[in-house]
């Protein structure tokens, strides 16, 4: 196994566990070092830091240990399964009401790279780094052991979350069984999911819990659901007696799959309307008023270089939202970019509250779900960021 040497003081971020090493740690990167390799990570003095996989790119090194052990079949098994075993703690794997949730997160669950979320019977992987997708036989071996060959299929879609230098051209795939059924259950709501075309793994699994809370708020109220992808607002909204709800959104697929959600749940007897509209023109020609609006925007900031632009879309899109709602109404926003921290996501939200000129008063702070769980030691991991507002 390669050993790579960190400069003078690099370790520091090591030694309290931080996840990721930046090339600019490392005192020197062979040439012939391979994208997915592992590599074992040593001070200045030769004393053992941590193990993981190596990448081209600004993130030179994605821990998997801080212990100098074997990256085997026993090492990701161990992984696996506590993850797994954390979800039966949170209540999920054996749910009445909801069979759909992310059993890998990433650094979250110490497997960088790794997210795999559960549809029912199906398991749906997304690789980000290669040493991860290099592994995908012995991560589906170890899923139909744990899940005792009850999975009817585990598909790949890694082709769009793989880096671009790797050199390789993943296609998405299924690399064990076949699509069965694409219907989940969350919360006793029911869903259709489309993991094959779908954005992330199908179903913006992190919104679960925030859903639920929307749902408190909804009896006798008109709502607006903007970036509604697949409506999962929109049907928690109308299952608690919502008088109204209106889904927005400027992809076609997205309002497809609202509406055949909304059939799902309700028949043809929901009173709802979906709308093909970019969201910030929507608000600004709605001829209806509204109690509840939800703002759940893509990220509009992946790196930091746009960061600035994305801020400006923030502020522009809930400013115009705290414009519209009703008084006495509701704002959820959110944010997923991850380089967006909570105190900027605020500081843009209290911008947009300051030019609208509206009384606004934050009643929840939210965040994703707890099967997203935060490794403490890697906050970066705490990527979804949510207010609720009520605004006089």
């Amino acid at each position: 196994m390669v050993e790579l040497i960190l400069k003078e003081g690099k370790e520091k971020s090591i030694k309290r566990r931080h996840p990721w090493v930046f090339s600019g740690a490392i005192e020197q990167i062979p040439d012939n070092l391979e994208e997915g390799q592992l590599v074992k990570l040593y001070d200045k003095e030769h004393n053992f830091l941590a193990v993981g996989h190596f990448q081209k790119g600004t993130i030179a090194v994605r821990v998997l240990s801080f212990e100098d052990v074997e990256i085997d079949r026993d090492f990701w098994y161990a992984r696996l399964l506590a993850a797994y075993r954390l979800r039966q703690k949170l209540g999920l794997v054996e749910s009445d009401d909801t069979n759909v949730y992310r059993l890998v997160h990433g650094e979250g669950d110490e497997i960088p790279g790794l997210i795999i979320d559960i549809y029912d019977r199906t398991a749906v992987i997304q690789c980000h780094s290669i040493g991860v997708y290099q592994n995908r036989s012995v991560i589906v071996d170890i899923l139909q052991e744990i899940y005792q060959h009850q999975l009817d299929a585990i598909y790949d879609k890694s082709e769009a979350t793989l880096p671009f230098k790797s050199g390789i051209n993943p296609q998405n795939e299924y690399l064990y069984g076949v699509l069965v059924d694409n219907q989940v259950k969350e919360n006793g709501h029911l869903f259709l999911v489309d993991w094959e075309k779908g954005q992330k793994t199908g179903l913006f699994i992190d919104q679960r819990d925030n859903r639920q809370l929307l749902a408190r708020y909804s009896a006798g109220k008109k709502v607006l659901n903007l970036f509604c992808y697949t409506g999962g607002f929109s049907v928690y909204a109308l299952k608690a007696g919502a008088d109204l709800v209106h889904s927005v959104d400027s992809s076609k697929f997205a309002i497809e799959m609202t509406e055949k959600n909304i059939e799902l749940n309700f028949g043809s007897s929901a009173n709802h309307a979906a709308y093909l509209s970019d969201a910030l023109q929507f608000l600004q020609n709605a001829e209806e008023s509204y109690d509840i609006i939800v703002l759940d925007p893509p990220a509009y900031a992946k790196h930091g270089q746009v960061l600035n632009n994305a801020i400006q879309a923030y502020k522009r899109i809930n400013q115009r939202a705290i414009e519209k709602v009703n008084p006495g109404g509701l704002v959820f926003t959110f944010s997923c970019s991850q380089v967006m921290t909570r105190e900027n996501f605020r500081k843009t939200v209290f911008a947009a509250a300051a030019n609208a000129k509206r009384k606004v008063s934050i009643l929840y702070q939210l965040t994703q779900a707890p099967d997203h769980p935060v490794n403490i030691y890697h906050p970066e991991g705490e990527y979804l960021k949510g207010l609720v507002l009520y605004v006089e």
